[in-house]
């Protein structure tokens, strides 16, 4: 039975992308008590079917749901298996996960059942218990009900260490459309009230109490902290007809409201009995890696959306954004190497946030020359094409042969995201490789 229930709340988990753990803090059971950690050594990792690499326990509490939204394979007309845990079998389960080395932590989602509230406790509960009676000192990522009770999600927050909403879709008008059920309304609000009380939190945990003797440390017991690896989001990407310019400025406002750590893209993939208003057909994969790359592009690169997107608002499928844009662009190249600001730096195709440091800090002491670029480890084969060095001036051949690799590297990847046998995915962007 416990096998039956694992087998269909783990295979409808799967359709989630945000479970990264990125942004916990350090925490582990080393000289205390309790069991499990964030982060360092003894951390093993099971294998999907597929070949991810995984670390997460990614389960749903329950796949049944009282919402009928047309692009989610566990909708409540969907004709689907439904399977759900008690809060005890899924503690149990996690902690015998965990003792056989299997996971690092655990996701945790659910469909919506009697109401929103009822399901946020089922989903507290679970965390609560870990923590409070199981000592787990793991990662613990919840799914939070968005029309909850302020007091439900704040609850949760003092055991979770990240708290995520899905957005679900890019616009307001798709959300009417496709979820007339949900309230984009709800959702932002809750955003909001998991940010408060984020900051609110980071506040209070700064605050001193007065000494009262001289060099006497101030005695006061700071509040626990509340969700500290932030929150994220995530959209379905090609479910509607929303173009890449679109999303991108949605990630754009989200970011800057909230102060989410991430919004993942997950490519839409056709369902079982799916309805007439959906695309009979998968979103490309490749579409999922670009939207990932330009996500970065902004966040960490100083571009804008406007800059990014094409006329069409939609990002190129052949190159990738950065590439695009010096393509597009080419009154700003070649870059000199040793004169250009880290503002340009950072537009050359193959240089990111961390190299470009590396440069401005060796170009203090000398003039660079190509041979630096190999002893700094960065990717000459990339770089070259666009600046210019004291022994390296660039053809036209260079770029046009780099462009037509990368064309030739990134074939579309057409189809369901989870379909058997399972297609090869584009290699989760990094910063470094933009």
């Amino acid at each position: 039975m416990l096998e039956h229930k694992i087998r269909i709340l783990a295979d409808a988990a799967k359709f989630d992308a945000s479970c990264s753990s990125s942004g916990a803090p350090r925490r582990d059971s080393a000289g205390s008590k309790g069991i499990g950690s964030t982060g360092g050594m003894g951390i093993c990792h099971s294998y999907a079917p597929d070949g991810r690499c995984i670390s997460l326990l990614k389960i749903l509490l329950t796949n049944w749901c009282i919402y009928d939204c047309l692009y989610c394979v566990n909708r409540e007309s969907s004709n689907t298996p439904r399977a759900r845990f008690k809060v005890e079998e899924l503690v149990a389960l996690t902690m015998d996960f965990y003792r056989r080395n299997l996971i690092e932590g655990l996701f945790l989602s659910s469909g919506i059942i009697r109401s929103p509230d009822y399901t946020m406790e089922q989903l507290m509960l679970v965390a609560k218990k870990l923590r409070e009676e199981e000592r787990f000192r793991g990662y613990i990522h919840l799914k939070s009900i968005p029309d909850c009770s302020e007091e439900l999600l704040t609850e949760a927050g003092k055991y979770a260490d990240r708290l995520s909403i899905n957005v679900e879709l890019p616009s307001d008008a798709a959300m009417k459309t496709l979820a007339p059920e949900k309230d984009i309304g709800d959702i932002k609000r809750a955003m909001g009230r998991i940010r408060l009380a984020v900051d609110d939190n980071k506040e209070a945990r700064k605050a001193r109490a007065p000494r009262t003797m001289a060099g006497a440390k101030p005695r006061i017991a700071k509040p626990p902290r509340f969700a500290p690896a932030g929150q994220t989001t995530q959209m379905v990407i090609g479910a509607d007809d929303s173009n890449d310019a679109s999303i991108l400025r949605t990630s754009t406002t989200l970011y800057r409201n909230y102060q989410l750590r991430r919004v993942y893209y997950s490519a839409f993939s056709p369902i079982p009995g799916a309805p007439a208003a959906l695309p009979s057909r998968a979103a490309p994969l490749m579409r999922e890696h670009r939207l990932y790359q330009a996500d970065w592009l902004m966040r960490f690169y100083g571009f804008e959306c406007e800059e990014i997107a094409t006329d069409g608002g939609m990002l190129s499928l052949d190159i990738d954004p950065k590439m695009a844009w010096a393509l597009a662009h080419p009154e700003h190249f070649p870059v000199d190497l040793n004169r250009a600001s880290k503002e340009m730096l950072l537009r050359v195709p193959g240089l990111g946030p961390k190299s470009v440091q590396r440069l401005l800090t060796a170009r203090r002491v000398r003039s660079l020359r190509t041979d630096d670029l190999q002893r700094m480890r960065l990717p000459r084969k990339r770089v070259l094409p666009f600046v210019v060095l004291p022994d390296h001036r660039p053809g036209s051949k260079d770029v046009a042969a780099l462009v037509q690799e990368d064309r030739q590297a990134a074939a579309p990847v057409q189809g369901d995201l989870f379909a058997d046998p399972m297609p090869a995915a584009p290699a989760v962007p990094r910063l470094e490789a933009c």
